[in-house]
């Protein structure tokens, strides 16, 4: 098994160096980039810079004056002022260039400074990633561990009053998108209509620093009851779905009479046999479902609940075009990923010992 651990190791490297590679190339040479941006507020038009750079017939209205800087949003400003620009966002090196200069700082997890915020990008990431992983984890451990006996549940009951009860609820669980109940979530207990119970901005109260160890626990958990609730509600219901039918199919399997027959109990039948089969598929889905919820997931959670974490950084860096921002994210969420999938590989061996990867 080590042998193998070190080959998914050693195979991370060319999937990060082809993943950012990809986006680089997209990203760098997409309209509407840092420069764009920093040319449309020089001119007063920050609002219009998209549509300036995309519609050429726009842009020839604004003036007949032209220069050979290659950026139709350049036009009618001085030379001077935009090889400035250029220089201040590193847009004066070649493209190649920039791109070999991102890949040795990235072997260093050097991300350089942000192009418009202050500070370095990993400070940036550094100070928004307690909020990320309050999120991801919090919202991924109780999702699995209401999803997982629930389904089990709901699979050993099939076609009783409490499975027909939980499938509605589940149901509007399911049709309605977490963000809606977090909204509903403000409404009735953050002060927005009716109860003014939980606090609707941060993860803690400014004088954290200055509370007890039983305190600020308890702080941290007022802070985030609702946004990880409204995570739990706009994830769970699937997985207790999928948890039923996995179940569901393995318990109406052969050997499951088989087992009955040789006289094990319905409960050695279930965590026995059972269990380690069902659970597979469940296993297989955590790593998509972790980066999810600890990425795109909170987005919209983070921006309702006032709560700066990495997924609301990413997408402010991709709307301002922030390069810098947009591959750190995506390169540190890359390796997340790979990083998850490893570990899902290792507990399948767990789960069950019949499956050998060293072997493949």
């Amino acid at each position: 098994m080590a042998a193998y651990v070190v080959r998914r190791l050693l195979l991370m490297i060319p999937t990060l160096w082809i993943i950012i590679t990809i986006n680089f190339f997209i990203i760098q040479t997409a309209p509407g980039g840092p420069v764009e941006q920093a040319m449309a507020q020089a001119m007063g038009l920050e609002g219009e810079v998209l549509d300036r750079v995309t519609n050429a017939n726009k842009a020839e209205v604004q003036t007949e004056e032209s220069n050979d800087s290659g950026y139709r949003g350049a036009r009618g400003l001085d030379p001077e002022v935009i090889a400035d620009i250029e220089k201040r966002f590193g847009f004066d090196k070649p493209l190649s260039e920039r791109y070999w200069n991102m890949i040795i700082e990235y072997l260093t997890f050097d991300f350089g400074d942000s192009l418009f915020k202050s500070g370095s990008v990993i400070d940036l990431i550094i100070e928004r990633m307690p909020v990320s992983i309050s999120l991801g984890l919090w919202s991924t451990l109780l999702i699995y561990l209401i999803s997982i006996p629930l389904g089990i549940s709901k699979a050993l009951r099939n076609g009783h009053q409490f499975d027909r009860w939980t499938s509605t609820i589940l149901s509007i669980a399911y049709a309605i998108p977490g963000f809606l109940f977090a909204i509903l979530l403000v409404i009735l207990f953050a002060g927005g209509t009716y109860f003014d119970i939980f606090p609707l901005r941060g993860i803690v109260s400014d004088n954290w620093s200055e509370l007890s160890l039983m305190d600020k626990i308890l702080d941290y958990a007022w802070h985030m009851a609702l946004p990880v609730t409204a995570s739990v509600i706009g994830g769970f219901a699937a997985l207790t779905l999928l948890t039923k039918n996995s179940f569901l199919d393995e318990i109406n399997k052969q050997y499951v009479m088989t087992a009955k027959a040789k006289g094990l109990t319905d409960r050695e039948v279930l965590y026995k046999h059972v269990f380690r089969n069902a659970m597979l598929i469940i296993i297989s889905g955590f790593p998509a479902a972790f980066i999810s919820i600890f990425f795109t997931g909170s987005l919209l959670i983070e921006v309702i609940f006032s709560l700066e974490g990495i997924g609301l950084l990413g997408f402010e860096a991709i709307t301002q075009r922030d390069y810098p921002v947009v591959f750190s994210t995506l390169y540190i969420f890359t390796l997340l990923g790979l990083i998850m999938a490893l570990i899902t590989d290792l507990t399948y061996t767990w789960v069950d010992p019949r499956i050998d990867f060293e072997s493949r």
